[in-house]
């Protein structure tokens, strides 16, 4: 069994260390988190080192997955002057799992590269109860030989794995499904609004939308949310105006125009601003039903 450290344990890593210590056997030894009180919960849970510097996590475990909130967390844990993870880091392997730029994960293989360290991609698209399950879509960036290494390690945390291609591919994918699930879900709040200032009954719309071509995952997931105003959070409204905008940057580069993206992007910054971000991203209906509104919102 392999020696794992996690850094960053909200309730994704923490769920991840979860699953692969106690249902496989691994052991989690040294978490790191720039919350000390999740660190110390979660060390004192699973009786790993709670440590005070990254160094300390790269000298405790062969392989260590990071869960940060976007490139600049990123770029700080790997690239920053003095403390990093990749000091002392020849021959361990690095799987990041968050939502972030292809860019700064073709930075952080490079800079692993360069001292003997190997880096893969590992995003997640699932949700906090998949990653305690072991039941984690994850598709995995980086080199062939280093992906067949760890495989079956990833597939402890996975109930479908795809190797999407070299570094940086798996974060364009991953860019691609939020993209889409952010529109899915912008559209389904609208429709949902517009149905309820008509008067309509949402049960029935929504019995209606589940079988045209209204269907959606979203709507499964969601619309019930959405018309009981209960937006607890699973991913939050701040993280999709994020990982719109990373596939508005790569669309960007590319010379391509994505404006539904760029319309779901700015609803979605429109509650960052109006103090919604930490909603779920079902609560983009707070926009959309007629009454509500952020000025509604605090009687959720």
């Amino acid at each position: 069994m392999s020696k794992v450290a996690f850094v960053g344990v909200g309730r994704m890593g923490a769920n991840m260390a979860r699953h692969l210590q106690l249902d496989c056997g691994h052991d989690v030894t040294a978490v790191y988190d720039v919350n000390k009180e999740a660190s110390a919960e979660i060390a004192g849970e699973l009786g790993a080192k709670d440590c005070a510097t990254l160094a300390e996590v790269t000298e405790a475990a062969e392989i260590i997955f990071t869960v940060v909130t976007n490139d600049n967390a990123m770029r700080a844990i790997f690239l920053g002057e003095g403390d990093k993870l990749l000091s002392g880091s020849a021959g361990k392997t690095f799987v990041n799992c968050a939502t972030l730029s292809p860019g700064i994960h073709k930075e952080v293989y490079a800079a692993g590269k360069a001292v003997g360290a190997e880096v893969l991609e590992g995003a997640m698209a699932s949700s906090i109860s998949q990653a305690r399950e072991g039941k984690l879509f994850l598709m995995i960036g980086g080199d062939e030989e280093v992906f067949n290494k760890h495989k079956t390690l990833l597939e402890e945390l996975s109930v479908n794995l795809s190797l999407c291609g070299p570094i940086g591919k798996a974060a364009e994918v991953k860019a691609l499904v939020n993209m889409v699930m952010n529109i899915n879900t912008a559209g389904l709040a609208e429709g949902l609004g517009l149905a309820d200032a008509l008067g309509l009954d949402l049960k029935m719309v929504c019995d209606i939308f589940s079988q045209t071509g209204a269907n959606s995952r979203v709507l499964e997931t969601d619309a019930e949310d959405m018309i009981d105003r209960d937006h607890e959070c699973w991913f939050s409204a701040e993280h999709a105006a994020k990982d719109s905008g990373i596939a508005g940057d790569i669309a960007k580069e590319l010379g391509l125009s994505l404006p539904v993206n760029d319309a779901t992007k700015a609803q979605y910054d429109k509650m960052v601003t109006s103090g919604l971000g930490e909603l779920d991203k079902s609560g983009i209906a707070e926009l959309t039903f007629k009454g509500r509104g952020p000025a509604a919102s605090d009687s959720c």
